[in-house]
């Protein structure tokens, strides 16, 4: 799988900012509808600057957008990017689909030759292969 980095850096991004419980909470009110930062921060229990932060941390992995209406800041959550995080965890789980399946085939082997070595003086298939790899 090839992962540019410009998309590396932007689930960096989402997950970072996923990671805390306040910005998942934050999240989840802006997708069913737009709130003030004002209204945001009176429904945690901390500043009005921190919501701030945890707002501006949310625009940054694109989870929500912020647009000013007159005095206010209007947020809107942005269900594109979680669609977005929600296909790289998909693809991580994929990944490790496909690695315990192996190891479910490496332990299901009724055959499996522990020793690559033997003593008993044999040469195997697998060290004909090696040395022809080697230089």
């Amino acid at each position: 799988m090839v992962v540019r980095q410009d998309s590396t850096d932007r689930a960096d991004r989402i997950f970072h900012a996923l990671a805390d419980a306040t910005r998942r909470e934050i999240v989840a009110l802006t997708l069913t509808g737009e709130h003030s930062v004002s209204d945001l921060a009176r429904r945690f229990p901390m500043s009005f600057a921190a919501v701030q932060k945890h707002v501006a941390v949310l625009e940054q992995a694109g989870l929500v957008t912020k647009e000013r209406q007159g005095r206010e800041q209007r947020v809107r959550g942005n269900a594109d990017s979680l669609r977005e995080a929600h296909r790289l965890l998909d693809q991580l789980a994929d990944v490790w689909r496909g690695r315990i399946d192996r190891i479910g085939t490496i332990l299901a082997d009724p055959d499996p030759d522990p020793d690559p070595h033997p003593r008993d003086g044999k040469e195997h298939s697998h060290d004909r292969d090696r040395r022809s790899e080697e230089p």
